[in-house]
C-alpha cells in the first residue's frame, strides 16, 4: 500500500473546514491502495517523511509566511529527505486573512530544492473558505492520492 503524508498545521475553524475537505478527498472511495497518514505538523517526523511515498501540506499564513509549526517539520526533515525523496509528489493548501503569496512562495521553495513533484496548483483561501474553496480541498486531495494509485 502507498502512504500519502498531511502534514498540517490546523489552529483555526477555516483551517479545519479545509483540512476535512482534503482528507475526503484522498479518502475517496475510488482512491485504492492509498493510506492517508495524518500528522500534525509538529508531530511529523524526518522518519514520517522518509516513508511517504506523497505528501499533502496545510499551513496558516502567519506574518506573510508559512507557520513556524510547518517550518519545523522542513527543518528536520529537510536533509535526511533531500535525496531520498526526490520527485515525490505534493500539493498544498494554504489559508491566510489577506494574502497568502509568501507563504505559497516559501513552501515552492523548500519542495523545489527537496525536487518534491508539485502534482496540483497550490489552494490558497482569504477569509471563507467558500464553498467552492472547500471543493477545490477536496480536488487536491483526490488529486494527490490518485497520483499514488498502483
Amino acid at each position: 500500500m502507498r502512504r500519502l503524508l498531511l502534514v498540517h498545521h490546523t489552529p483555526s475553524p477555516n483551517l479545519q473546514a479545509m483540512f476535512e475537505a482534503v482528507v475526503s478527498g484522498a479518502t475517496d472511495p475510488e482512491i485504492e491502495g492509498v493510506e492517508l497518514v495524518r500528522r500534525p505538523a509538529l508531530a511529523a517526523t524526518a522518519q514520517d517523511a522518509l516513508a511517504a511515498d506523497g505528501f499533502i501540506l496545510g499551513t496558516p499564513v502567519n506574518f506573510g509566511m508559512m507557520s513556524g509549526a510547518l517550518k519545523c517539520f522542513f527543518d528536520l526533515a529537510y536533509y535526511p529527505c533531500l535525496d531520498a525523496t526526490r520527485g515525490r509528489p505534493y500539493g498544498l493548501y494554504v489559508h491566510g486573512n489577506d494574502d497568502t503569496a509568501g507563504a505559497v512562495r516559501g513552501v515552492e521553495k523548500i519542495t523545489t530544492g527537496l525536487a518534491w513533484e508539485r502534482v496540483a496548483a497550490p489552494v490558497s483561501v482569504t477569509a471563507g473558505p467558500t464553498k467552492d474553496e472547500l471543493r477545490a480541498c477536496w480536488e487536491l486531495g483526490a488529486t494527490v492520492a490518485a497520483t499514488l494509485m498502483p
